[in-house]
């Protein structure tokens, strides 16, 4: 059998660790490193002398220990989960605070407007996070081709197309449940969204899985076993009790900040592995769910799958270290949240970008005929029209990249034919529009 990636790290024994060895080291070794590196003993070892790497080991448990934050779950091993807040860290959640607390046009700047957040936005990135939440599970599709399946309701052809649909609806059942208690029945629903039609290793959509044959790894290096599936349904009764109960820091209670149990959130469902398949999709949901639950509207905008897909042995090692370090969390919450503030950043590149696009067809528009005959919607379909000359675009895809109508959607792009801007074509009974390929010189056309 291979070797293990991580080393289990060694524990702290008070009753049999000698702490004469460790108290040199307990004023120059803290909680994180120099760097504000919150290290595993597998990462920790090989930056210090080997003579001494044990002791200053567990110099740093001994800090640790002294911050830990304990939640009231335990592992398998009956560890109980706990977390720690580094200084290194602090300024993180802080800046999520900020970011979450805000709207879209601080997080893009001075050059985003109003119309572009709500007009656009929120159907646009729902479907950017679903493709790549696809992806990461395996899902082989061009980032076009899906995009036009979503906006076009066009049925999956393939599996793969099938597992982007699912999540997409899985996004959008988050946010409509997102005033409700968790409960053992709605990560049943959550899970049977996602899966409904793309189930693996024998799979039901929407139960549990009823057998310990379920390893993380592969035959040869099995890395993680999930805990014994006859304990599933109390543990899973607990994480519903702590995700239910209010951690505001009020009447005597433990203060969680909502980023931080979010995550947690999202590692538990991974840890306790409760479904033969898609509980990646259903843990990233449940994340989602907890963020817009706790008011983080924003969260709506930001893909984290983008980063965890670009970060795959990051994300698999944030598990392990966990795992093999009697159930700290911080190195999953501190993965985490450097994911989201990675988000954040590109969500902001994203809006600075639409946002530059939309201006340039304003500029373009002003001084033609057609300055004071249009709205929003149909401004930014002339900007994907001037970026894909011959792009076809339906009333279906309209109404679903904007939120509007059959008949709204309809209504704009007639108009935009009688202006002689889009052309229109006919396939059978059902009337599509066309950007023609000199749609840049039909605009420039003066009054």
């Amino acid at each position: 059998m291979a070797k293990h990636p991580v080393e289990q790290a060694p524990e702290l024994d008070f009753s049999s660790t000698d702490f004469e060895k460790i108290i040199p080291y307990l004023s120059t070794h803290g909680i994180t490193d120099d760097e504000g590196r919150y290290l595993h003993w597998s990462q920790l070892k090989w930056r210090v002398p080997s003579k001494s790497a044990k002791f200053i080991w567990l110099a740093v448990k001994f800090a640790r220990q002294q911050a830990k934050k304990e939640i009231g779950l335990y592992d398998k091993n009956d560890h109980e989960f706990h977390y720690c807040v580094p200084d290194s860290l602090e300024p993180k959640l802080h800046k999520i605070v900020q970011l979450g607390a805000g709207k879209v046009a601080a997080i893009a700047g001075s050059q985003a407007s109003s119309n572009v957040q709500q007009n656009y936005l929120v159907s646009s990135l729902l479907m950017e996070e679903a493709i790549t939440s696809a992806q990461l599970e395996g899902a082989v599709t061009t980032r076009a081709d899906a995009k036009k399946m979503l906006e076009e309701e066009l049925p999956p052809k393939t599996p793969d197309e099938k597992m982007i649909v699912n999540n997409y609806m899985l996004l959008r059942l988050a946010d409509r449940r997102k005033h409700e208690p968790l409960t053992r029945d709605l990560m049943l629903e959550f899970h049977s969204v996602a899966t409904y039609g793309v189930s693996e290793n024998n799979n039901i959509p929407g139960e549990f899985r009823c057998s310990n044959d379920i390893y993380i790894g592969n035959d040869e290096n099995p890395l993680y076993y999930p805990p014994d599936f006859e304990d599933l349904e109390e543990r899973l009764e607990k994480i519903c009790h702590f995700a239910n109960f209010k951690h505001d820091g009020e009447e005597g209670s433990k203060f969680i900040p909502p980023i931080i149990k979010a995550v947690i959130l999202h590692f538990l469902m991974g840890y306790e592995h409760p479904f033969r398949d898609g509980n990646g999709r259903t843990a990233r949901a449940i994340f989602y769910w907890y963020m817009l639950k706790s008011g983080y509207d924003i969260f709506e905008f930001i893909s984290i799958s983008k980063i965890i897909k670009e970060r795959a042995k990051d994300y698999g090692f944030s598990y392990l270290y966990v795992q093999k370090d009697c159930g700290d969390l911080t190195y999953f919450i501190d993965f985490q949240i450097k994911v989201i503030l990675e988000a954040f950043d590109d969500l902001q590149d994203y809006l600075k970008v639409k946002t530059q696009e939309f201006y340039e067809i304003l500029k373009i528009l002003e001084h033609s005929k057609y300055k004071d005959k249009l709205g929003f919607i149909q401004k930014d379909l002339i900007k994907k029209g001037v970026k894909e000359p011959g792009r076809l675009f339906k009333v279906k895809s309209v109404q679903n990249a904007y939120g509007v109508s059959a008949n709204t959607a309809r209504k704009f792009l007639k108009e935009l034919c009688e202006m002689n801007i889009f052309l229109p074509i006919k396939f059978g009974r059902e009337v599509n529009y066309i950007a023609p390929a000199d749609l840049r010189e039909r605009l420039k056309a003066t009054k």
